[in-house]
């Protein structure tokens, strides 16, 4: 499919190689022209690696051309910046599947009334799953992410299927296991989450350890 990302940085970087080798093509966006043309080149060249069989091509356009080409909208930008690039991308995410990787960052950043994922819905008319905002962006560059032999498990929140279903997809082409984590309204506890994991990795906390596996979590429907 095509995908069009809203960001240049290393998320972008990350995912969209990752995506490249999976077959899928991919336009990068960014303030600078010149910097979104070297990250296509360079991911480009990534993807082509020895044993990657019919890869992507990357290309790099503004942030309206990187909305109109994406089959599928990928918004990979500092939270500063959010209402802007939203702006100036236009408004051909409308009804589109659009992937919020976005996370608030910073003392205080965060907002416990309102999520960036529900923000970007109601800019954009997009179909919109919070998705890829618990790693740090080393982890996406992982081929695969796994973890004592489970392939890392990624939550899903939106309420659109056939924008779940193409989260979905993109999920499994990382070798990774898709979640259902609710609908958009639980993006707000995504965020959150990712705000509380992410102070107890920087004061050196193994996060992963405040839960039990799952046999041990008690008994549920589910199980």
């Amino acid at each position: 499919m095509r995908i069009g990302i809203l960001g240049a940085g290393t998320m972008a970087d990350a995912l969209g190689t990752q995506w490249l080798r999976a077959g899928h093509d991919i336009m990068v966006s960014g303030r600078n022209p010149v910097a979104s043309a070297a990250l296509a080149e360079k991911m480009t060249t990534a993807a082509h690696r020895p044993g990657t069989t019919a890869p992507g091509v990357a290309r790099a356009g503004t942030w309206a051309e990187a909305a109109e080409y994406g089959e599928v909208v990928m918004v990979a930008v500092l939270e500063a910046g959010l209402h802007d690039v939203l702006r100036a991308a236009g408004p051909a995410m409308r009804g589109k599947p659009v992937i919020d990787v976005t996370n608030a960052v910073g003392p205080g950043a965060y907002d416990v009334t309102r999520s960036l994922a529900e923000l970007i819905a109601d800019s954009t008319g997009g179909r919109v799953v919070k998705a890829f905002n618990l790693c740090h962006v080393d982890v996406w560059r992982m081929t695969p992410p796994v973890f004592d032999g489970r392939p890392l498990a990624v939550p899903l929140c939106g309420d659109d299927e056939r924008a779940l279903a193409t989260a979905r997809t993109l999920v499994t082409d990382l070798g990774c296991t898709p979640v259902h984590g609710g609908g958009l309204d639980r993006a707000k506890l995504l965020e959150a989450t990712a705000a509380f994991m992410i102070g107890l990795w920087i004061t050196g906390a193994d996060a992963q350890a405040v839960l039990p596996p799952l046999a041990g979590s008690g008994t549920h429907p589910a199980n």
